[in-house]
């Protein structure tokens, strides 16, 4: 697997590095060190981020469930803005697209849009979800995906691949090397959420589950040196 044209997903907390809110600058400006070397090589990148560095969600009755999804969004978007000022920074162009206006801070997306960016070498932040609540930022980089005809989705997580059980709770869990999605669905393995994994398994969207914390392991992920997991579709 060598992709071309790749969507990046990664969590909010992920950000925020040991300080568990807000963002630590040095994990970031390493991702962003990672992601430079494909990007540098002709790599279409688009990323989706997480908010929960700043947001989990409804936490109170009090909020109703709408309004909470809806600072979720904002959250994403905040990140967005962040985490693309630090690739500029580090020589990168980027671009925000969001599902809805957001003053000057961001533009409305489509698809023209995005693929014009993308073909000016530009890494694209798809922020804002799907602009719609009850749907997570894994439904949110499924649809993107397959919106934008990319080849696979890489998801930078805390664990380095899918497991048959939580190894954090049984030490004798197994890794799989590959697995289909369609596996994934029947065991309830929890990659994804079941909306995004269905959307991946009816459009055929493989994707890369690999540990954020390896060395190299966004860079490595990005030129097809899979050390995680393979979901096929």
């Amino acid at each position: 697997m060598n992709p071309r044209r790749v969507l990046l997903k990664l969590s909010g907390e992920a950000l925020a590095g040991s300080g568990k809110t807000g963002y630590e600058e040095a994990t970031v400006k390493e991702v962003a060190r990672q992601v430079k070397i494909s990007v540098d090589a002709g790599v279409q990148l688009g990323i989706v981020i997480g908010g929960g560095n700043f947001w989990r969600g409804r936490t109170s009755n009090a909020i109703d469930r709408t309004k909470a999804d809806q600072i979720g969004m904002l959250a994403t978007i905040m990140n967005c803005i962040y985490v693309s000022e630090i690739f500029r920074n580090t020589g990168m162009e980027t671009q925000i697209l969001t599902p809805f206006e957001c003053g000057s801070m961001t533009e409305l997306f489509s698809k023209d849009r995005a693929n014009q960016y993308f073909k000016e070498g530009k890494v694209v932040f798809f922020a804002g979800g799907t602009g719609h609540p009850y749907f997570s930022t894994d439904t949110g980089i499924a649809l993107r995906a397959i919106e934008m005809d990319a080849d696979c989705i890489l998801l930078a997580k805390a664990i380095d691949g899918v497991y048959d059980s939580d190894p954090k709770v049984n030490p004798n869990a197994v890794k799989f090397d590959e697995i289909s999605i369609d596996e994934v669905i029947e065991k309830q393995l929890g990659v994804i959420d079941l909306t995004a994994s269905i959307m991946c398994m009816e459009n055929k969207m493989p994707l890369v589950i690999f540990s954020l914390n390896e060395k190299d392991g966004i860079a490595n992920a990005m030129q097809g040196k899979i050390n995680g997991t393979i979901v096929t579709a």
